[in-house]
């Protein structure tokens, strides 16, 4: 990977995007930096807050810590990609957008407008949320006889609050546009890694600080911190071999004369990824989970302790029981939806056939076409529930550790910043980038059958 990265530095017209991936990467780590105006998170951040809970958690590792201190980037990509997700599942339901997708470039850039449009939309949502959220914490600035401001005040310092938060929506999808253009790398992606790996620095001054790493704390903290530092290092060689995994379908091409030469006579195949939808299944898992708690902070001071919906919002905790079912139903469901769209075995039979060639023992046509449904099902279903492994691990981990640290000091927990999501996410970004610079040297070094 070093290696990759040092021979496309050699090369001009790579270097120029690698420095402005890098230069939209600062920016965003700038605007995560500035707080909005009328905000008073102080030092500690939501975080420090008992009453934020697991689900300001997964914001604050989503958004680089960002929506921990209230900055401009606070909403960072999320709206993007929860407008990504309805786009793409109201593509499938309604015809006008699925005879868009079909019309090439030009209906490709109309869905790209309407995202954009939702994606302002749900920014306004969340911020909106978001502000709620801040009054009711207190963390908003107060007037001078240390109150909340009324009248014309609050209403003018609410507006300013959800403007500038819905502004830093906008600008950080512009962001990751721009480096889909000019950058490397997908912008979506290359952000959520920027952001996450922001995170890496506090999670090891939590395990191994000098004064107050959980290791300093003795007991089963001096086991549970290097345990979980292997966990890390394992999972990361896991999703790498994970990504690596394919499954090979022989493909043999018949020997065919044209004029005075023969072609064909070849055996060669098609690789089906075991992870074929990489991250997105994860990420859109995630996100979808992530509305019913953005809906709770708008009402959440409303809801009675024993009501239904205090206990419906409950079940979104990222402690419940019912979340990791919901979890991995999703996880399952978004690998299915993305390997019907990646993959149309239909298709797939149709172009073999027309080329010549047959999978040896499969007759042409249909049965190819069954066949090949039943493989990537197959894989579909493997790697789901690889990704829902990882997933859920640190879930998992979680709960048991609790439970033996209440054993040794009741109320003691262990809280690791960086998940299985994010470390999916760190890895697949970095391969996929790497894979991308490595197809655009080889392109600059073909010379062509011209030479």
């Amino acid at each position: 990977m070093l290696q990759t990265l040092v021979n496309a530095w050699k090369i001009a017209d790579l270097r120029k995007k690698m420095i402005y991936t890098a230069l939209i990467i600062l920016i965003f780590r700038i605007g995560s930096a500035i707080p909005v105006p009328f905000t008073d998170i102080g030092e500690a951040g939501i975080i420090g807050d008992p009453n934020a809970g697991t689900f300001m958690n997964y914001l604050a590792m989503m958004t680089g810590d960002a929506f921990t201190y209230g900055t401009i980037f606070a909403m960072s990509i999320t709206p993007y990609i929860n407008s990504s997700i309805i786009m793409q599942l109201l593509a499938v339901a309604i015809p006008a957008l699925e005879r868009l997708q079909k019309e090439g470039e030009e209906g490709r850039k109309k869905i790209a407008s309407i995202t954009r449009f939702v994606t302002i939309g749900l920014g306004l949502l969340q911020s909106t949320a978001y502000y709620f959220y801040l009054r009711s914490q207190g963390y908003l600035v107060k007037d001078a006889t240390g109150a909340d401001f009324t009248g014309f005040a609050a209403v003018f310092q609410a507006i300013v609050i959800i403007l500038c938060f819905t502004a830093g929506t906008a600008l950080i999808m512009w962001l990751g546009e721009r480096i889909n253009e000019k950058g490397i790398g997908n912008g979506i992606s290359m952000i959520l890694f920027a952001g996450i790996v922001s995170r890496i620095p506090t999670l090891i001054t939590t395990l191994f600080g000098p004064e107050n790493g959980y290791i300093r704390l003795g007991g089963p903290y001096y086991f549970l911190s290097p345990f979980v530092a292997i966990c890390l290092i394992l999972m990361i060689a896991f999703i790498v071999w994970m990504d690596n995994a394919e499954r090979r379908i022989p493909v043999q091409y018949a020997k065919r004369v044209v004029g005075r030469k023969m072609y064909g006579g070849q055996s060669t195949h098609i690789p089906i990824k075991v992870n074929m939808s990489g991250v997105m299944p994860v990420i859109f898992a995630s996100s979808i989970l992530s509305l019913p708690p953005t809906i709770e902070m708008f009402v959440g001071s409303n809801l009675k302790e024993d009501g239904f919906w205090k206990g419906f919002f409950g079940i979104f905790a990222y402690d419940h029981w019912a979340y990791s079912i919901i979890y991995f139903i999703f996880i399952i469901a978004f690998a299915y939806f993305y390997a019907s769209i990646q993959y149309n075995p239909i298709e797939m039979s149709k172009n073999i056939r027309d080329n010549g060639g047959s999978i040896p023992g499969i007759r042409p046509g249909e049965p190819t076409s069954r066949y090949i449904s039943k493989i990537l099902n197959r894989m579909t279903l493997l790697g789901a529930l690889l990704l829902s492994i990882v997933a859920l691990f640190p879930i998992l981990f979680s709960q048991i550790s609790s439970f033996f640290l209440n054993m040794w000091n009741e109320g003691a927990t262990m809280n690791v910043s960086l998940g299985g999501t994010s470390i999916i996410i760190l890895v697949g970004v970095a391969l996929e980038t790497v894979k991308q610079l490595e197809s655009q040297m080889m392109m600059r070094h073909y010379k062509g059958f011209l030479d």
